[in-house]
């Protein structure tokens, strides 16, 4: 009888609130190891009750701060919550360099908080390689809200928006949000906006600005929307702010529920989950054939004799595509 899997042997543990265990399954969630695929896909199979919560603004902005006072607000209306904070990768070590998790050190020590970084690892798009699985194993685990915590939005830091159940855009007076805010497309991908460090005489402008902006952008497009998305001042510090914040995530929590959009967004993160992945496939087969099939392919686009089109096509046609399991 052959042994089991030690990534398997974990599964239950993680679905029975095991800290250790949820450590150790988060890391290999991280590495990409093969060996915890199996444990993986069988914990997808347990998820689906957690509330998915995407947190991200420009770098300055408070992020970190006002996470950590949203999740002590959640615990007291004791739901569990959980913390996915996405950190730059160390030019040194590749791993997370952890600066602002230092203003979570608050939360320490609640058994209904678990809070882990992750290196981006040069991944774009705000999320770092394996964050969609450790919200998998964080959601079996138990956990009502899973917060994920972006390194910051830009142009190409959007992806928390295919990730999230509800996004929340921080913004902070004085950083020139408003004209972030057009750059980056953070109107289209917020359902709510947090302003930051509202003790600043910045603040109020900074919410008009954000709110213009946003009537504007319902005007331009002509339509009617079930739901405006609101602009809440916050100080974390002072704890201004952040009980309205916590109401405006569970009205729109509902507002989703009631008007059948949440499962069109789950169906939507099912949808990249399932591409990026066959990308992810796709890029390791070829990556095998690099001195194989590919060599006379790159040696034919040297010489003009074919299209980057056309010699793909051809690798395509080669590859053998992997087998349903």
């Amino acid at each position: 009888m052959s042994a089991r899997i030690p990534s398997l042997d974990l599964v239950d543990r993680v679905s029975a609130g095991e800290t250790r265990a949820i450590a150790r399954m988060l890391t290999r969630a991280e590495s990409g190891s093969t060996e915890a695929r199996a444990a993986l896909d069988l914990i997808y199979q347990r998820t689906g009750r957690a509330h998915v919560v995407g947190i991200t603004g420009v770098p300055g902005s408070g992020k970190s701060t006002l996470v950590a006072k949203l999740a002590a607000h959640l615990r007291r209306s004791e739901r569990k919550v959980a913390i996915v904070a996405v950190d730059p990768s160390s030019p040194f070590s590749g791993g997370s360099i952890l600066g602002d998790r230092i203003r979570m050190g608050e939360l320490g020590g609640d058994p209904g908080v678990f809070v882990r970084s992750m290196a981006t690892r040069g991944a774009l798009g705000g999320l770092a390689r394996g964050t969609l699985e450790a919200v998998d194993i964080l959601d079996a685990a138990g956990y009502d809200v899973v917060i994920i915590e972006t390194v910051g939005v830009g142009q190409d830091e959007v992806d928390i928006v295919r990730a999230s159940h509800t996004t929340v855009v921080v913004s902070a007076p004085g950083l020139g949000d408003d004209i972030q805010a057009i750059k980056a497309g953070v109107l289209e991908i917020a359902d709510i906006h947090a302003v930051s460090k509202g003790d600043k005489p910045e603040a109020d402008k900074t919410i008009s600005d954000l709110k213009g902006m946003l009537g504007l952008g319902v005007a331009l497009a002509g339509r009617i929307v079930g739901r405006l998305t609101p602009v809440i001042k916050t100080c974390s510090p002072q704890d201004q702010g952040i009980s309205e914040l916590v109401a405006a995530i569970d009205e729109h929590r509902d507002y989703m529920k009631s008007s059948g959009l949440l499962e069109e967004r789950r169906q939507a993160i099912r949808e990249r989950r399932m591409l990026k992945a066959a990308e992810q496939i796709l890029h390791e087969e070829f990556e095998q054939h690099r001195e194989g099939r590919m060599a006379p392919l790159l040696a034919e686009l040297g010489d003009g004799q074919v299209s980057p089109q056309s010699a793909a096509r051809r690798l395509l046609a080669h590859i053998s595509m992997e087998t349903p399991q």
